[in-house]
């Protein structure tokens, strides 16, 4: 030993072969100034087994980091003899859930940052955009530790086995319970699964569930509840090794950033039926609110997607003709998300809408015998103003109602005629409620349409107000569950499929079967002339529709406050909301934002807003830095363009999003 020199000494490393191999244990010679690269090669030589080593790096379990530069020495990286270092692949198999609930293994890179590992999972999958996706831990299950009832298995627990080589398509390893539970023609059991997964089950939709096994999945959430599943979602600018993802582990990949970009059937069937699967699950979980009405109008949709899905010959997806008719769908979404370019000013001032007409409103907060009461409303710029009637219209206003920063939240059931609106209005102390009746759908459609533009700080001035009023009125007429006049009852016998499958539980026990057949088939002629596509599509507008949509909540502690809050971040605003009412107190668009920051130390994030606003809190449910990620991702997404660059793109987004600036 003394040949060596006193400033050589020992290291261990344990090299990890392929899954299954036994690993192996070599100690090496080595000094400070030995380079990773030539500590790899060092190695290689000493293992002597002929095999591609190429994948493998150097892992410290210590230090939880990859040792990825090769061009540094042990020295720089610190490395001294006590360190356990493993030699070990990057590519490391991961079980993943996706939106549609079936759960494929993939061997995904273990050493790039979680980022990188996403974009490679959708590009496997054909799922563009990547960005808009990252992975979630799955939450705790406290019934799974003590011990796994025989009973309690999900149909969800057969994993598809996907290595890279062999592609998406050995089906054979779908569980029977996914099957369909029936034949469309014979009504007996069906055995085929090619008949749902065509040739690719990441683009055919999944059957719908026994009632029985949807009822074991659905838990009731409280706000705190989503908090906290919320907390999952994993830092994207570190990688999957280094916040402890072991090989096998699994996570759940979803649609993270509700801001979804340039969605277009030609390319994006993977994407588009995954989106509609996420939403599904969200409705039939009840992760998000909906009305009943709109709960029937979903299991309407999902029951013709089934259909659809049921008596399609394999393939033939990618041939719809409708496309023309699915892209004007489209570029309605698109419209819909904020931070368009397409949303221009109406150059002739002559053909800016303008509103004036008696509604009803009511302020609960005074105490008046007659709830709703008529006044003559004029809408102008931003601002709703009322007065006693008409004649008095150029006289002062009883009140003027400012809309900027406002909560538009819809009040209605176009089957009982109820056309409502509830407006937030934004004050020094919290928010103030009014509610406004309309008569019809048509004035409804104008005045929600005008009020979410004011809230944005638009008016209808703008050519997004008549796309607006158009999308409100498609998705009412939708809603609408009373059969034409003169249109005969359905046939309950001829729904093939269990109407429970298509509502959540809570809705299938208040119903009869027989009557929520009825009503699924009622609610069906609204939407049975729709391909496939645009059925799927109309599903994600509808979803996009709901009030909550989109909102993550997180349980936060503002500056200066003793109590803890909610804090809700959509694709376009954060909301502030009281824990005990689960109201919202204040919202802050992020069109609005100056700038924000993160300090470190005593994990508090600091946002600053036009007119000197500024907020601060610390995150109680979770490391501040994923509720940083967040809104920094939301900037991120609102800067995108059809073609750019999509390296300088990654840089931008570990820019926004890593708080180290």
């Amino acid at each position: 030993a003394l040949s060596y020199g006193h400033n050589s000494w020992e290291l261990s490393i344990q090299v990890d072969q392929r899954e299954g191999d036994e690993g192996m244990k070599f100690k090496l010679r080595v000094k400070g100034d030995l380079h990773i690269g030539g500590l790899m090669l060092k190695l290689v030589e000493k293992i002597k087994a002929p095999q591609d080593w190429s994948d493998h790096a150097i892992w410290w379990e210590k230090k939880s980091c990859w040792l990825l530069k090769t061009h540094w020495t042990l020295d720089k990286y610190g490395v001294q003899a006590d360190a356990d270092l493993r030699y070990t692949p990057q590519h490391k198999p991961l079980c993943i859930q996706l939106p549609n609930m079936k759960t494929i293994k993939l061997p995904v890179s273990f050493s790039c940052v979680v980022f990188k590992t996403v974009a490679e999972i959708c590009k496997a999958l054909n799922i563009r955009r990547s960005e808009e996706l990252s992975l979630l831990k799955p939450p705790d299950d406290p019934k799974k530790k003590k011990k796994k009832d025989k009973g309690t298995e999900s149909a969800f627990d057969d994993i598809l086995n996907m290595d890279m080589a062999g592609g998406i398509y050995s089906l054979g390893l779908y569980s029977k319970t996914m099957t369909p539970t029936y034949d469309p023609d014979s009504g007996s059991p069906a055995s085929s699964t090619s008949l749902w997964f065509g040739e690719n089950p990441m683009m055919a939709c999944q059957p719908n569930l026994p009632p029985e096994e949807l009822a074991k999945l659905y838990k009731p959430l409280t706000l705190e509840d989503k908090a906290a599943i919320n907390a999952g979602w994993l830092d994207s600018s570190r990688s999957l090794m280094e916040q402890g993802i072991q090989e096998n582990d699994r996570l759940l990949l979803r649609f993270k950033y509700h801001s979804f970009f340039d969605l277009n059937p030609k390319y994006d069937a993977v994407r588009i039926t995954q989106l509609y699967e996420q939403a599904r699950w969200a409705i039939l979980l009840e992760e998000i609110d909906c009305t009943e009405e709109e709960m029937l109008m979903f299991a309407s949709l999902q029951y013709h997607i089934c259909k659809l899905t049921l008596s399609t010959e394999p393939l033939t997806n990618s041939s719809e003709p409708e496309i023309d008719e699915v892209e004007a769908a489209l570029s309605n979404l698109e419209s819909t998300l904020e931070g368009r370019n397409a949303d221009k000013i109406l150059e002739d001032i002559t053909d800016i809408p303008k509103l004036e007409d008696t509604l009803k409103l009511f302020r609960p907060k005074r105490l008046t015998l007659k709830p709703y009461k008529e006044y003559w409303f004029v809408f102008r710029d931003t601002t709703i103003s009322y007065y006693k009637n008409k004649e008095s219209a150029n006289k002062e206003p009883i009140e003027q109602l400012h809309l900027r920063g406002c909560e538009v939240i819809p009040d209605v059931n176009v089957t009982e005629k109820k056309f409502g609106l509830k407006l937030l209005l934004p004050t020094a102390d919290g928010m103030n409620e009014i509610y406004i009746r309309c008569d019809n759908e048509t004035q409804y459609s104008k005045w929600k349409a005008a009020c979410m533009l004011a809230s944005k700080g638009k008016t209808m001035a703008y050519s997004s107000y008549r796309t607006e009023v158009k999308k409100i009125q498609s998705f009412l007429q939708m809603k609408s569950l009373a059969p034409p006049p003169g249109q005969a009852a359905p046939d309950v016998e001829s729904m093939e499929m269990n109407a429970e499958c298509f509502v959540s539980p809570r809705y299938a026990k208040k119903y009869k079967t027989k009557q929520l057949t009825t009503r699924i088939l009622e609610a069906l002629h609204n939407i049975s002339q729709l391909s496939l596509m645009e059925a799927k599509m109309r599903f994600i507008q509808a979803w996009q529709s709901l009030p909550e949509f989109g909102i993550k909540y997180y349980i936060v502690r503002f500056r200066g406050s003793k109590k803890d809050e909610l804090l809700g971040i959509s694709y376009n605003k954060l909301i502030r909301i009281d824990m005990s009412t689960g109201l919202p107190v204040t919202t802050w668009r992020f069109s609005n934002m100056k700038q924000w920051n993160v300090n470190w130390e005593i994990k508090q994030v600091t946002i600053e807003f036009d007119q000197s606003v500024s907020i601060a809190f610390s995150c109680q449910s979770c490391d501040c830095k994923v509720v940083h990620e967040y809104i920094g991702g939301y900037i991120f997404l609102s800067t995108r363009s059809k073609d750019q660059n999509e390296t300088l793109r990654e840089e931008l987004f570990h820019k926004l999003t890593g708080g180290q600036d």
